[in-house]
């Protein structure tokens, strides 16, 4: 826990797809297909990547004109790359801009996240595909993106960060784990206990009953004893009385 952080330092696909980082085994075939990827980044992307920014969920019909407007403000510009489909020309929602200056990269970043650009409110972050080692993209089940609706949530970014684990003391996980099958264990073997017990207090009830008996008849002699002794007592002052 000590090297725990929100943001991933080193891309792992099984890790990304966990809402901790903890899990053990892949919860959907995306991370499978990441896990098992051998990604290079593009050899033709050009400029530094540790001044460039990742600027997603743009509206379509946001034009590298109208994003240089906006980032310009942060400092001074050197690359905008809008991606585009190679078939239609048409902008796939999110492009990378490389800056002069960190100062100003630290800046955009720190204020243009969640800006509203043509009626779109747009996600920034660095760039990840050549600065994160193990980096895997998002169409290959990596990146940190996802919708709750295909379940392929993945974490770990600015936008998901990882959630702190929760480590769970030792009696608590005695109680749910191991400790819990000597619980039931020790309930079984006190029920054969009990079960024991009852059948010796029978046997033992069964043994005093015919000493009850005798005692009970001994008690009746006594009396029968006793009474004769009184009637005898009697006679004997009557005897005197005459």
């Amino acid at each position: 826990m000590t090297d725990w952080a929100p943001i991933a330092k080193e891309y792992d696909p099984l890790k990304a797809g966990s809402i901790d980082g903890t899990d053990e085994e892949p919860h959907d075939r995306a991370i499978w297909r990441a896990m098992l990827a051998r990604y290079v980044p593009n050899k033709g992307v050009t400029g530094d990547p540790h001044l460039t920014l990742f600027v997603a969920r743009l509206n379509l019909q946001t034009t590298e004109e109208k994003l240089k407007e906006v980032f310009s403000r942060y400092g001074d510009i050197r690359k905008i790359r809008l991606v585009r489909d190679l078939v239609t020309g048409f902008s796939k929602g999110y492009a990378f801009i490389e800056y002069k200056e960190e100062r100003a990269l630290l800046k955009a970043h720190r204020d243009a996240n969640r800006l509203v650009i043509d009626q779109h409110e747009i996600f920034v972050d660095f760039e990840l595909e050549r600065t994160l080692k193990g980096w895997i993209p998002r169409r290959l089940g990596g990146g940190f993106g996802g919708k709750k609706e295909s379940g392929q949530l993945r974490f770990g970014g600015r936008d998901r960060p990882f959630r702190k684990p929760i480590n769970l003391p030792n009696m608590k996980n005695d109680f749910y784990g191991e400790g819990s099958s000597e619980k039931r264990n020790w309930s079984r073997e006190g029920t054969r206990d009990w079960r024991t017990r009852d059948r010796d207090h029978e046997r033992s009830r069964d043994k005093r009953w015919p000493e009850r008996e005798r005692s009970w008849a001994w008690g009746d002699s006594e009396r029968e004893r006793d009474s004769k002794e009184e009637r005898s007592r009697g006679r004997e002052r009557k005897d005197r009385d005459r």
